[in-house]
């Protein structure tokens, strides 16, 4: 781009190479819908009217014009898909820039992990920006792939498309003065840093706040969000697969200006993006709940462009910005037509233009490495009548701790289908240790067989949540020669299974089908007595030992409110 013949495209002197005629324009940055002809040239908008001299033209015949959506923070592993298909997702529904956190995939691979995101991401019609995982591992409460300090992450640091530091999960670290979690945010001084502290308060959260962490996409109450948007914090609204916090954090926007509030998926899975969509949903749900659209719209755009430093060149439709223009038929039930990205067409009457994406190949290694596993590592000796259960909270990613009294036949605690409680393991897979965490869930409903995974957040250890130790075994094993994976198997027989052989966790498949497997096996899953929503998706949190209350990790049971390690069974 030259400036000087775009200053020359902007006043009419030369011809620009589109003029979208007649439409209403959203703009997000004055609050306003008004009639509109939007000039793009090389790219982006240099203005509006309709006297411009255009190489073509096109009539949008009345209909909305607004910014591309924009997700604030979402994890591409989580959806399962390569790079390139998930952009064959997402840009029919109107996303058209997203800020990936490569953490899972990091904790498993580590900078070569990081690497291959910045890769498979570089040529797509897609703005996808990264932001670098700072907490890899999460804690040291469980084994992980890969150990990145500070001056690791400096190495793609002043890479263009990479805008700071991911969420910093390691609130106790920042708030006690951790060296090596201090150094990670010196380091990114200046730059984004995004916040993950559920339900931090008090001092501690204004301890955590001084540090120049600037977001939180983990609130899960109105006063919680609203106490971190006082203290300068931006407030990203989630609706995931598992996390929907939509109903509780929405009245925000009708108590508070809205200008520091967006929206993010976080973790989403490709059948649910089918059903129900992307941040084209959320825009949706917003207005239905009373949200003005053209609130709404900025919520989904130049917020979140505003937050991580592009509304320079993102977020709106306005001179000097990117073309990425999403057409609309009806603003409120966010019907999308087109897409325009850099002022190309990628999606018309819904559907991708041919030939728009390209299928991209990074090489990348194995991870699955597990000691040679027998039935009876999923046995659980009874040291007491009582133990420690991990209680899922629907449609939320915290869990809740109890004591119950648990069933022992023969010295041995086994799961207990009638009282809807199973037992769980976490299968060290980084370094074939042998080490496996054993331990108590409730919330499933799992009647028969067992459920297994090499998702598992934030180290991504293998999985299993199941009725007896045979299924159990049967379904680790699956996911062994697979090379990572989800499974389900009832009495012996593995009746659905979802091979991811990237990292563990990317399926190397194409949207269609990892979308028709995810559906299948969240089916399978509730064909075995599950009532939730998205079974698989629940068990990928329960290792996560950095959201309240409980967890299990390869090295056990974690209690995350005091960040410790504790026993399975309780004292008499």
């Amino acid at each position: 781009m030259i400036l000087e013949e775009m200053i020359e495209a902007a006043r009419g002197a030369r011809a620009v190479d589109l003029l979208l005629r007649n439409c209403k324009l959203v703009n997000v940055l004055s609050g306003e819908v008004y009639s509109a002809s939007i000039a793009i040239w090389q790219g982006r908008v240099v203005g509006f009217g309709d006297d411009y001299k255009a190489k073509e033209e096109m009539d949008l015949k009345g209909m909305y014009a607004a910014p591309g959506f924009f997700d604030s923070h979402v994890h591409l592993e989580s959806t399962m898909l390569t790079a390139p298909e998930f952009a064959r997702a997402v840009l029919p529904l109107g996303t058209t820039s997203v800020v990936f956190d490569p953490h899972e995939i990091a904790n498993v691979l580590g900078l070569e992990g990081i690497r291959y995101i910045l890769e498979t991401t570089e040529n797509l019609p897609l703005n996808v920006f990264i932001v670098l995982p700072s907490c890899v591992p999460a804690t040291d409460l469980e084994t992980s792939g890969a150990h990145l300090l500070a001056r690791d992450l400096e190495v793609f640091k002043d890479e263009e498309r990479v805008l700071g530091l991911a969420e910093m999960m390691n609130y106790p670290g920042v708030i006690y003065n951790s060296h090596e979690v201090i150094d990670k945010l010196k380091a990114f001084f200046g730059k984004v840093i995004d916040g993950h502290a559920p339900g931090l308060n008090g001092k501690e959260l204004m301890a955590y706040a001084v540090t120049g962490i600037g977001s939180d996409h983990e609130c899960t109450t109105e006063r919680e969000a609203e106490e971190k948007l006082r203290l300068g914090m931006h407030i990203m609204i989630r609706e995931g697969t598992t996390a929907k916090n939509m109903d509780e954090l929405i009245n925000l926007v009708f108590k508070h200006p809205s200008y520091r509030i967006s929206f993010c998926t976080d973790d989403k899975h490709p059948d649910d993006i089918e059903e129900t969509g992307h941040i084209n949903y959320i825009v949706r749900r917003a207005i239905q709940k009373g949200v003005p659209p053209i609130v709404a719209y900025q919520m989904a755009t130049i917020n979140a462009a505003n937050y991580f430093k592009l509304s320079w060149k993102f977020g709106a439709i306005a001179p000097g910005r990117r073309a990425d223009i999403i057409v609309l038929d009806d603003l409120n039930n966010v019907s999308i037509r087109k897409v325009f990205v850099k002022g190309r067409l990628v999606v018309d009457e819904g559907e991708l233009v041919k030939g728009v994406i390209q299928p991209v190949s990074v090489p990348i290694r194995g991870t699955i490495n597990v000691a040679w596993l027998y039935k009876e590592d999923f046995a659980i000796r009874a040291r007491g009548k009582r133990a420690n259960v991990i209680n899922i909270v629907p449609d939320q990613v915290v869990t809740r701790r109890s004591v119950e009294a648990v069933k022992i036949e023969d010295g041995f605690a086994v799961a207990d289908t009638e009282r809807d409680i199973l037992k769980i393991a976490v299968i060290e897979r980084h370094l074939a240790s042998g080490r496996i965490g054993l331990g108590f869930v409730r919330g499933f409903g799992f009647k028969s067989g067992a459920v297994a995974s090499s998702v598992a957040h934030d180290s991504h250890n293998i999985i299993v949540v199941g009725t007896n130790d045979d299924d159990m075994l049967t379904a680790a094993v699956k996911i062994v020669k697979m090379q990572g994976g989800q499974v389900v198997v009832k009495n012996g027989e593995i009746i659905e299974a979802l091979p991811l052989p990237i990292g563990g966790l990317i399926s190397d498949q194409p949207y269609e089908e990892v979308k028709t497997k995810c559906r299948r096996i969240r089916e399978a899953a509730q064909s075995i007595g599950s009532a939730l929503s998205d079974p698989l998706m629940v068990m990928s949190f329960l290792a996560l030992a950095v959201i309240p209350e409980l967890r299990l990790t390869d090295k056990g049971l974690v209690d995350v409110t005091q960040f410790k390690i504790i026993p399975l069974f309780v004292k008499e």
